[in-house]
């Protein structure tokens, strides 16, 4: 994920696990055909590695002409056609690749909708994708190159959450504070954390909080804070036990200027408010939205001075 220039040290994640409490289908997923011509994630190549950072984000779609509209009015972003494919297109936010948008038909007669699909780096694809399936995940698109952007594989977690790794070829992007407009955080929720904080542990070599620690109450033992290079990565919180209906998902967040602003101009453009404007535990106001088509994504306001450390 592009970053800006502005250093984010010890950036840590926001309590999310109230504030994702919204039912979600089964969602879909699919890998754009290898013959596309993707840009690496860093030009120059930066040549570094920071294994377990979120650095992509794809939206698979039904329509990716409304999705176009939808997000370019939300965030400012632009769009470019990729050499090989009219059904993919990236995303740009200053004429810097921000996201990937994959259009793809939802199967007749199923419970799935549109999704964005979060990319972890790794170093090896090859050897994450063997760990993952050792340890209960599962492979849904096998491993393959694009040229120029590396190697990646879409995986499941043993809770069903979807998610790709990606070994990017000129490294990762380095660590900056995402500027407004850009994806600043990602939340997992999943039925049992304890067991997914070991897959994600032994998949990325996170090292993992639990926020208990900070002196919560009782519902706060089943969130977690997945950190490395003294950098908070990801949180992975309990999913309710409320409805049947909620299933593991991984949610991407959007900075944003204003939460409640974000979240009124999307309705205007055809989307909806799952969980609305809040607080979160740290002060900070988030929300939880849905383009026209139902994919789910998450907006979060982040002031220049707010970069809380790692939980030690």
């Amino acid at each position: 994920m592009k970053h800006s220039r502005r250093f984010a040290h010890n950036l840590i994640g926001r309590g999310l696990c109230a504030a994702l409490s919204y039912a979600a289908a089964t969602t879909v997923h699919a890998a754009p055909d290898s013959a596309i011509v993707l840009p690496p994630l860093t030009q120059p190549a930066s040549g570094e590695h920071h294994e377990g950072k979120v650095v992509w984000a794809d939206l698979v779609t039904p329509d990716l002409a409304g999705a176009k509209r939808f997000y370019g009015a939300l965030f400012g972003w632009t769009f470019r056609a990729v050499p090989g494919a009219s059904n993919y297109a990236l995303a740009l936010l200053d004429d810097e690749p921000i996201a990937g948008m994959f259009q793809k038909a939802l199967p007749a007669g199923q419970s799935k909708q549109p999704a964005w699909l979060t990319f972890i780096a790794v170093r090896d694809v090859d050897a994450a994708q063997q760990e993952a399936v050792q340890h209960g995940g599962k492979v849904l698109s096998n491993s393959h190159n694009y040229p120029h952007r590396g190697r990646q594989a879409v995986l499941a977690d043993p809770d069903g959450a979807v998610f790709a790794v990606l070994a990017a070829e000129g490294g990762d992007p380095p660590d900056y504070l995402a500027a407004p407009g850009e994806w600043i955080w990602s939340s997992l929720l999943v039925a049992d954390p304890k067991q997914e904080t070991a897959f994600y542990k032994s998949l990325f070599g996170y090292d993992v909080y639990d926020l208990a620690s900070e002196g919560g109450g009782s519902d706060d033992a089943q969130h977690y804070v997945l950190s490395s290079d003294n950098y908070a990565r990801s949180g992975l919180n309990a999913l309710p036990h409320d409805s049947m209906r909620r299933r593991p998902h991984w949610l991407n967040f959007v900075r944003v200027t204003s939460a409640a602003d974000t979240a009124k101009k999307a309705v205007e453009l055809g989307g909806r408010v799952l969980v609305a404007p809040r607080i979160d535990r740290h002060g900070g106001y988030l929300a939880v939205l849905a383009d026209p088509s139902g994919a789910p994504f998450g907006v979060m306001e982040w002031s220049d001075t707010d970069t809380k450390q790692e939980p030690q």
